[in-house]
């Protein structure tokens, strides 16, 4: 199909559009996941931040990278594929998890400044219904092989990570079996089970049990915009990405209510010492009801009805005190 300057003009105009609306788009997909944590991974996990940490049955697949963290690549205690991953670095076209959406869409923006240059106008130089036809049969391909091609890279992405854990693979079945006692019931009544065998860590029902606690705690504390007592539950880098998205939330005119907070299903990916801190990381599945009301008390996004979530949560605790929260990753 033949077009005129004027016509590659409104292509490349529409490309523009195009690709600033596709990231917006995505961004809109995800914030149904208000939650706390919902939709980004943050945090740190000492020397291990920058280190997937092991699939479970709970989380077979791999664990996101950190978008928002602290800790800084080659730090002392990492090495190897550890110390040669980057944090993701901002600018419109270089959000995190968008590397191929980013280059295809400056890709697009170039093209469309170029065609504005050269052609000779923005709405002009259509001259039939066939030229409008074939016009939105391209942009509507482009739509197609856009998001073909996000889907693809993070597919490659997720590949990759599964191939940097920091520790020994604990797949579904690495774990040791259960047998009677107080333990067996953290797998059927409280969800927690072991994702790995070799943790140099020693994780008991106790801690178990303070992890499910942190779970609710946390969430419970986000839902009332109470910064002081997410003091007492996360780390203070936690507690400042909460506090920025509480006042994103603000800045809106909305807030983020979360209830009925149940853990399904947990288990240990890994548990280690550095120094005077422990740390354990936990792939837990649980059930909540989310959503965003706005001042009158209207469900703006989420819904009354209960949802399911996996998420990979890393508690910290110094010698002497209690767990706190110190990243949370999504899968």
């Amino acid at each position: 199909m033949k077009f005129t300057q004027r016509t590659r003009g409104l292509v490349g105009a529409i490309a523009v559009a195009l690709s600033l609306a596709l990231p917006a788009s995505i961004i809109a997909a995800s914030s149904a996941d208000a939650r706390v944590g919902g939709g980004s991974s943050s945090g740190s996990r000492g020397s291990r931040t920058f280190s997937a940490p092991p699939s479970t049955s709970t989380a077979p697949s791999a664990a996101q990278p950190f978008n928002r963290s602290m800790a800084q690549p080659g730090s002392p205690g990492m090495s190897g594929p550890a110390a040669a991953a980057q944090p993701n670095k901002g600018g419109f076209f270089n959000r995190p998890g968008m590397g191929m959406l980013g280059g295809l869409a400056a890709g697009f923006l170039g093209a469309g400044l170029l065609g504005m240059l050269f052609g000779g106008g923005l709405f002009s130089g259509l001259g039939s219904l066939s030229s409008i036809i074939g016009l939105l049969l391209q942009i509507v391909l482009i739509v197609v092989v856009v998001r073909l091609a996000m889907m693809w890279w993070q597919r490659r992405n997720a590949n990759a990570n599964a191939a940097a854990y920091a520790g020994p693979n604990a797949g579904p079945n690495a774990g040791p079996e259960i047998g009677p006692g107080p333990q067996a019931n953290y797998r059927n009544a409280a969800g927690f089970g072991f994702g790995s065998s070799s943790a140099p860590l020693e994780i008991g029902p106790a801690d178990y049990e303070a992890f499910e606690r942190l779970l609710s705690d946390v969430q419970s504390a986000w839902s009332e915009g109470d910064i002081g007592h997410l003091h007492m539950l996360a780390t203070p880098e936690m507690v400042s990405y909460f506090s920025n998205d509480l006042a994103a939330n603000k800045s809106r005119g909305v807030e983020n209510k979360v209830s009925d907070v149940k853990l399904l299903q947990g288990d240990l990916a890994e548990a280690w010492r550095e120094g005077e801190t422990d740390y354990a990381t936990v792939a837990m599945r649980f059930s909540l009801v989310d959503k965003t009301v706005d001042a009158s008390g209207k469900i703006v996004e989420g819904s009354d009805q209960p949802t399911e979530a996996t998420e990979v949560w890393t508690f910290a605790r110094r010698r002497g005190s209690d767990w706190e929260l110190s990243a949370i990753q999504q899968v």
